[in-house]
């Protein structure tokens, strides 16, 4: 796709976002294709997962909008080869705008957080979101916890259904614009950095 928009790279401390591509494949599927990671995610997602199913993901439902209405980058340790996870924006809402995963060994060392809050960064600065919804299954704590410290206000909980059925509901958040600028101004820019590099 010649014409196809480019999804800028994100940095933080510890990270290099990119834009997910069919090279990521085999890094993807090591980490993504894991109970205790898809277990949390949204019971679209199958299970078990099917062979060659991240390919036909990245193929036919990230690329074609890729740097549209969608944005979804892979989660990249600077001084490890391979995707470790990835975080994945979007308009209109459904009602979400956000979603993201990281694989199991990668988990309780603060990358996700640094992830979410230099997309958020991008999502207010740079493509002009006013506000972001987010959600997570109710029992999810790892997902509840990145929302509460990143700003997110709590705002309900409603029926859902996930790939573990033992998930019956979602929590809904809801962050403006303003609400980053005071949570950014209190918190400062942190390990995130605040420009996007090429």
């Amino acid at each position: 796709m010649d014409n196809q928009p480019l999804i800028p790279q994100l940095f933080t401390e510890r990270l290099t976002l990119r834009g997910v591509t069919e090279a990521d494949v085999k890094a993807y599927e090591r980490n993504f294709i894991d109970y205790e990671v898809v277990r949390h995610l949204s019971a679209v997602i199958p299970w078990p997962y099917p062979e060659d199913g991240v390919r036909t993901f990245i193929r036919d439902q990230v690329l074609p909008v890729q740097g549209r209405d969608r944005w979804v980058w892979g989660l990249h340790l600077k001084d490890v080869d391979g995707l470790i996870g990835a975080i994945d924006l979007w308009r209109p809402g459904r009602p979400e705008n956000r979603g993201f995963w990281l694989g199991r060994s990668f988990w309780g060392r603060g990358y996700m957080t640094e992830a979410v809050v230099r997309v958020t960064d991008f999502a207010f600065q740079d493509l002009g979101f006013d506000h972001l919804v987010f959600t997570n299954a109710v029992g999810n704590r790892r997902s509840h916890d990145i929302k509460a410290r990143t700003g997110a206000t709590l705002v309900g909980v409603a029926p859902a259904k996930f790939v573990d059925p033992a998930y019956n509901e979602h929590e809904i958040w809801r962050l403006t614009k303003a609400q980053w600028s005071k949570w950014r101004g209190l918190s400062g820019p942190g390990a995130t950095g605040k420009t996007p590099q090429p």
